[in-house]
């Protein structure tokens, strides 16, 4: 199996009396959730990170990933992002050092995109591949283990890694019809651009891929054909906007074969990744409790209701 991916196709840019009652429980209901959320990301994750096999036939295209784990920039500290690294088998094919062992000097970066967007990174010399993981997942409040599953994903990183496979960590600014740009080649802008990337598409999510049934290719090549998803998630979407494809039906069946000329194997193994190595990537931690909206569906929280003028 190709643990690569497909290329991702991901595309630069840069470019009354009652009302005070409904208010006073609003606040106490934000508090609540805020307090809830405050201990979840302060909680220690699963430090054991044994290989598990997941089923394919439970492989759900329309839920790829939960909103909850998408975003939970605090699913793992440094330590144990460091740790989870030291832990795999790590066979490097030129001169390339394991992510566990690279460190580089980073830039600083400043808050992108407007209120809601990623939140400055402050730069600085010989930063440990972990803690650059860690500070830019907060940055852009995306989960260290999204982009920990990406660089695999796209480019076998995190087992054989290579100086080829370094310049283009996350496939970003790798589209399917070109060569990659350049300007997006290393390693810390590799992973600071996907996640200022999947903060994009949720703060802006009227795109080709978004929550709804959307029609979705099998692979690169249009004459493969397509079928309608049932997209019920902005992480999902944000998956599809970065790398446009589906598992077909060979591809599924035998997820270490090569498939057949159509089989692309981007988004499946994303799912089969965060599968073998954290668990069920759909899973919640409070499901059923917390509002939809606390996923940050559309970029933001909870948004209070307006109220309604009194005549």
């Amino acid at each position: 199996m190709s643990w690569a991916g497909s290329r991702t196709g991901a595309e630069p840019e840069r470019a009354g009396p009652r009302r005070g009652i409904r208010t006073a429980v609003a606040a106490l209901a934000a508090l609540l959730v805020a307090g809830i959320l405050a201990a979840c990301a302060n909680a220690a994750p699963n430090e054991h990170f044994e290989r598990r096999d997941p089923d394919p036939a439970r492989f759900d295209a329309g839920l790829i990933v939960s909103d909850d784990g998408f975003y939970n920039a605090g699913a793992m500290t440094e330590a144990q992002i460091a740790a989870f690294l030291q832990g795999l088998d790590c066979q490097p094919l030129d001169f390339a050092r394991c992510v566990a062992d690279y460190w580089q000097d980073t830039d600083d970066q400043p808050a992108g995109g407007g209120p809601g967007h990623c939140e400055p990174y402050e730069g600085a010399d010989r930063e440990p591949a972990a803690r650059i993981i860690k500070k830019i997942s907060e940055a852009c409040g995306i989960s260290p283990r999204v982009l920990l599953v990406l660089m695999q994903k796209e480019q076998s990183l995190l087992t054989k890694p290579t100086m080829y496979g370094y310049e283009r960590a996350t496939g970003y600014g790798c589209p399917d019809t070109a060569d990659c740009d350049r300007q997006y080649f290393g390693f810390f802008n590799q992973l600071y651009h996907a996640a200022w990337q999947f903060r994009q598409y949720t703060q802006e999510p009227e795109r080709t891929y978004k929550i709804g049934q959307v029609d979705v290719g099998y692979h690169p090549n249009a004459e493969c054909g397509a079928s309608a998803v049932d997209i019920r998630n902005q992480a999902t979407a944000n998956l599809y906007n970065y790398t446009p494809y589906q598992p077909n039906e060979q591809a599924l069946a035998n997820p270490d074969a090569e498939g057949d000329a159509c089989s692309s194997w981007g988004n499946f193994n994303f799912w089969l990744l965060w599968n073998r190595w954290f668990g069920d990537p759909t899973t919640e931690r409070f499901p059923g409790f917390l509002p939809p909206c606390t996923g940050l569906a559309g970029g933001q929280p909870c948004r209070p209701v307006p109220a309604v003028p009194q005549g």
